[in-house]
């Protein structure tokens, strides 16, 4: 009887010894896990300014490409395309992504049609982007019988749409049910319901997904060689080839010339940091309520 004490103590440190174990144990291979992600990304940052820093100047950011025998020149053209197209895209992609997550949370649920776009969606979403390209290419350049960058903008929002419809269709449905029924028990229309309340209640996981699909495409290449096809000159025509920096990075690295391999390497930086920059500001107003109706 008087061994019982002795033994409940052992067992209890036992126990404890274990719990500490298993914790320190997950606890590193939850650090090893974000360093594991985060090593490719230092590695390629850090590369690209090993081999692109020192081509980067002001000719780079102001001039248009020049001819193979001269020196110098740059991705000026390339830079404003890329915005143009992106921008494009955004204004395209988003706000259809945007309601068809609404539509697939809020009137879809349970119903055949939900679930046929959500599987369209899903099905998208992993579509090669050479095969997007191909659509694009088919639908609007063979129609237009000539490269554009509004056929460049459309392949970019289609590829966009389906992960801002998913992460919208996610993010409301974290959007708990007596929010709504409160609303609609002031007498409020369920549209406006769906955006005074849900969708503000959500943004901040709805902006993020926007900034991903946003990411994804930003750097896409085989979409643009079917459609925007590219262009040495400045150009904000989109009814006409455009240039693209993945496109100007793609003809500059395949190229035999050292002077275009140089500045393929500066384009590649200046495109990720453009992408990082991009979503830190967007998740930093995020944050600070900036986008979601916050003061």
């Amino acid at each position: 009887m008087g061994s019982l004490p002795v033994r409940s103590k052992g067992m209890e440190r036992l126990l404890t010894l274990r719990r500490s174990g298993t914790d320190y144990v997950v606890t590193g291979v939850a650090i090893l896990s974000t360093v594991v992600v985060l090593v490719p990304l230092v590695a390629i940052l850090g590369y690209l300014i090993y081999k692109g820093a020192s081509s980067l100047n002001l000719a780079f950011f102001t001039h248009a490409p020049v001819p193979v025998e001269e020196t110098g020149g740059g991705m000026a053209n390339a830079i404003a395309g890329s915005g143009v197209i992106l921008g494009l895209a955004s204004l395209l992609g988003i706000p259809l992504g945007i309601g068809a997550g609404v539509y697939l949370a809020e009137y879809a649920r349970g119903t055949w049609l939900g679930a046929a776009v959500r599987f369209t969606a899903d099905v998208l979403n992993g579509v090669p982007s050479i095969v997007m390209g191909i659509a694009a290419y088919s639908l609007i350049v063979a129609k237009q019988h000539h490269f554009s960058g509004l056929a460049g903008g459309v392949a970019l929002a289609i590829m966009m749409v389906p992960t801002v419809a998913r992460t919208t269709e996610e993010m409301l449905a974290t959007v708990p049910n007596p929010v709504r029924e409160a609303a609609l028990g002031l007498g409020i229309p369920k549209w406006r319901t769906v955006i005074s309340v849900s969708l503000r209640t959500a943004s901040p996981g709805i902006i993020t997904g926007c900034m991903l699909a946003f990411a994804r495409v930003a750097g896409e290449t085989a979409p643009l060689l079917f459609t925007a096809f590219g262009n040495q000159f400045w150009n904000f025509n989109l009814n006409q080839p455009i240039a693209a920096l993945p496109l100007q990075i793609f003809v500059y690295a395949i190229s035999p010339y050292d002077e275009w391999h140089r500045l393929a390497w500066a384009g590649a930086l200046v495109l990720i940091v453009m992408i990082m920059v991009s979503v830190t500001l967007v998740r930093i107003f995020a944050n600070r309520g900036a986008l979601k109706g916050g003061h």
